[in-house]
């Protein structure tokens, strides 16, 4: 099934994009196929922003490296995410989730026995690795040539209420059609975090997109072509990134594991 291989594509890109801009159908069909999510009631609570203008993709590629030099030296990123990373390949194949701490970033890896602690943390500071690794993360924001901006109506957003969890549950929904439909079109997407890890960062680029107080700003990615050869195959459940079925699906009550479903499933 097409829709199968999509899926099975589907990836975040890591790497940079090609210059080329994105073109304005491919937005288009970028935008309807986030339209198109569900959504309670049909409300549709979702808004975008389009950022192709160079200067402010550069003011957030700014921001977004300034914020990982700082939760890399203040070692908040390690500490939030530390539940995350593997350090074998058969721990990656154990639990099947997170990431294989040899996929860091080369300026890491030589502090992957110590980086949770203290000692590590002011060896990477001194020898200026977050640094390093914001001014990579700069240059990678910065060569992008779209950036989308996702918001969420503060009417439908409501904290504390079971519209807000509405309101977020369809913002996923709407996200993930854009990021399938990126597969079809030739082209990768990135989360943007960082400035969500840094205290006042965020706020920096809710005030440089101009969003209004009726609209709470989200998430923003990046996102491009990306060259042939940096394109996903087809993955199946044999892969060790992902849990096989019988890890999180059960049958009739959360007391039976789903069997029979780890093998790869047929076209």
């Amino acid at each position: 099934m097409e829709f199968l291989d999509v899926v099975r594509r589907r990836k975040t890109t890591n790497g940079p994009f090609l210059p080329d801009p994105v073109s304005e159908e491919h937005q288009r069909l970028l935008i309807e196929a986030a339209g198109r999510a569900p959504s309670q009631l049909n409300s549709q609570p979702w808004r975008f922003v389009l950022v192709e203008d160079r200067a402010t993709i550069e003011q957030i590629a700014e921001i977004s490296g300034t914020s990982m030099t700082t939760a890399m030296s203040n070692g908040t990123f390690f500490e939030r995410y530390k539940p995350y990373f593997r350090f074998s390949q058969a721990e990656m194949n154990e639990k099947r989730s997170g990431m294989l701490f040899d996929k860091l970033p080369a300026p890491l890896r030589p502090f992957t026995s110590q980086a949770f602690t203290p000692r590590g943390q002011k060896l990477m500071n001194l020898l200026r690795v977050p640094q390093t690794l914001g001014d990579e993360n700069r240059k990678l924001v910065a060569g992008s040539p779209l950036l989308i901006g996702v918001m969420l109506d503060r009417s439908e957003n409501r904290p504390g209420e079971l519209s807000s969890f509405y309101s977020v549950f369809s913002m996923g929904a709407a996200m993930e059609n854009i990021w399938l439909t990126t597969v079809e079109l030739g082209m990768g997407i990135q989360f943007i975090s960082f400035p969500m890890e840094a205290p006042g960062q965020w706020e920096r680029i809710v005030s440089l997109l101009h969003v209004p107080d009726s609209l709470e700003l989200m998430a923003v990615y990046r996102l491009g072509y990306v060259p042939e050869h940096a394109r996903r195959p087809a993955i199946d459940w044999t892969s060790h990134e992902r849990k096989l079925p019988s890890q999180f699906v059960f049958r009739e009550t959360c007391e039976t594991p789903q069997q029979g479903w780890d093998a790869p499933a047929g076209p």
